[in-house]
């Protein structure tokens, strides 16, 4: 009866193991290539900045590969000049408000052309859809209402842009 319990137990750990070191053998070999991608996305801000800015540092080496993709994504083949995107980062920064970010568009913005008056518009354009945004949620303005509202004046001011 001894032998049982003993070959029991052993046939218990046995299992475990089998599931156990499977799942440990993968964690290791994801870890690994989270390493390598880590390391290849390093890689490829610096050859973007010139630098390894701090703000990478501060995200967490498991994630960086797949941000810095969606970063390349966004910021390449675009319909929208480097310029105007800029902008409406700068616009949105300023709205959030992001000290860091406001400084870091409004510097990209003019690298990439923007004037003064162009910056100062992008603002006040961001400022002037959060200030209605306010007035409208806060008045709990019927949202299917709105949406007829503007189609009747996206009508009207093609028709009129027209003449």
């Amino acid at each position: 009866m001894r032998s049982i319990k003993r070959n029991n137990s052993v046939n218990a750990i046995i299992r475990v193991a089998i599931f156990i070191i499977p799942f440990f053998l993968f964690s290791m070999a994801a870890s690994a290539q989270d390493n390598s991608s880590y390391e290849k996305a390093k890689n490829e801000i610096r050859e973007t900045f010139g630098i390894f800015p701090s703000m990478f540092n501060a995200y967490p080496k498991h994630a960086l590969a797949g941000a810095w993709e969606n970063y390349k994504q966004l910021e390449g083949e675009s319909n929208i000049s480097t310029k105007n995107k800029e902008l409406i980062k700068l616009a949105v920064a300023a709205q959030i408000p992001c000290i860091y970010c406001v400084f870091y568009h409004r510097m990209a913005a003019k690298s990439f052309g923007a004037t003064d008056e162009e910056i100062k518009e992008a603002v006040a354009l961001g400022a002037q859809t959060r200030q209605w945004s306010m007035v409208v949620q806060g008045a709990e303005i019927d949202f299917e209402k709105f949406k007829k509202e503007m189609d009747q004046m996206m009508k009207y001011m093609t028709e009129k842009a027209k003449d």
